[in-house]
């Protein structure tokens, strides 16, 4: 058995390796078409251009990865399938079950390596892009070059927070924003909104459907004051603020993370968006186990077709799968679900799906 082991843990790093490279070609170029004018526009030097692209190669292939074991457990299963390996090791007595294990293994170990790469690398790559972008695409012209920005946060002194759910530099627009204003370290006054805009003419925001809460220094909550109609409010921050200074947790790495969740929760400040974010960084790397999970049954399911029915399921269930994710975080920022089982939840439901689905396939 170590023989046919390693003839089809070799099968699946070769197609792996190749897979990777493809989907590292895809997107470098779709990306570089994609901002191609905004660095012509902004004047940016080849050499900072070619500089950004090699920081942003970590973030393709952690992207990229899930897809690519995707691919080549699709492959190594079909091929083995076509030509008729799958049978004769079946034949000789050997289970679907000790066939898969060497896939399951590497996945496992695909999965750890990938937590400490976006861990160490990733993050690392993610802050040197950021560094470019705010020197030579913020800066260039006052132009607002930056994209749609997810779950930022903003802390311009002790006194003031400020997180956002999203926040859009061209219309100046963010949504699910919190306000916190502090006073030596305790909370006195939060603001929620649905949606705030910039006004540039006044220099002031407009919230809309918003709600004020003022906090006793032991921490209760003193009064609330609800309203559906829009307001202006004058504070002490602006979108160049939110697009040079905010930060996202693809900068942060897990300890870091976990040690600026800790002093959020020292000043007060209600960490359930971080939460959700720091437990999704170790439910997302485990996202090959799923892959290989349901790949290998359902290229195995049909030996005749297997290749195309299991490729196409595949795709079909992992873009369910993060689609799955995506929910189980917004029920985690919503408070509906702990932080913890809203980043796992998908994991957890997937992981029982395939293992259900590997059972029922033919031994």
């Amino acid at each position: 058995m170590k023989r046919i082991d390693f003839y089809v843990i070799h099968q699946f790093l070769s197609l792996l390796g190749v897979a990777i490279f493809g989907f590292l070609i895809i997107f470098v170029v779709v990306d570089t078409v994609e901002n191609m004018d905004k660095f012509i526009d902004a004047e940016v030097p080849g050499n900072i251009i070619f500089s950004y692209y090699i920081h942003s190669l970590p973030w393709f292939i952690s992207i990229g990865l899930p897809m690519a074991v995707l691919v080549s457990t699709i492959f190594t299963v079909g091929l083995l399938s076509r030509r008729n390996e799958l049978t004769a090791m079946k034949a000789s007595g050997v289970s679907l079950y000790r066939i898969a294990a060497p896939l399951i293994i590497c996945s496992i170990i695909i999965s750890l390596a990938s937590f400490f790469f976006d861990d160490r690398i990733v993050t690392t790559g993610n802050q040197k892009r950021r560094e470019i972008e705010k020197e030579y695409l913020i800066k260039s012209r006052g132009k607002r070059y930056s994209t749609k920005k997810r779950d930022i946060f903003l802390r311009k002194s002790d006194d003031f927070h400020i997180a956002i759910d999203r926040y859009t530099p061209k219309t100046l627009k963010a949504a699910g924003v919190v306000i916190h204003f502090m006073k030596e370290g305790k909370l006195t006054q939060r603001i929620d909104t649905n949606r705030m805009t910039w006004l540039p003419q006044d220099e002031k925001w407009r919230l809309e459907t918003y709600a004020i809460r003022e906090f006793h220094p032991d921490g209760f909550e003193t009064a609330v004051h609800f309203s559906r109609s829009d307001t202006v409010l004058a504070i002490n921050f602006s979108p160049e603020d939110l697009t040079r200074q905010a930060t996202s947790p693809q900068e942060k790495n897990y300890s870091n993370l976990k040690t600026f969740i800790a002093e959020l929760n020292e000043s007060g400040v209600d960490t359930t968006r971080w939460e959700v974010n720091l437990y999704g960084k170790i439910s997302f790397a485990f996202t090959n186990v799923i892959v290989v999970l349901f790949a290998f049954p359902l290229v195995a399911f049909k030996p005749r077709t297997g290749l195309a029915f299991g490729a196409g399921m595949s795709v079909f269930v992992i873009f369910g799968y993060y689609a799955f994710i995506r929910f189980g975080q917004t029920l985690g920022y919503k408070g509906i679900l702990e932080p913890a089982l809203s980043a796992w939840i998908g994991n957890i439901i997937f992981c029982l799906g395939g293992i259900i689905l590997l059972m029922r396939a033919r031994k």
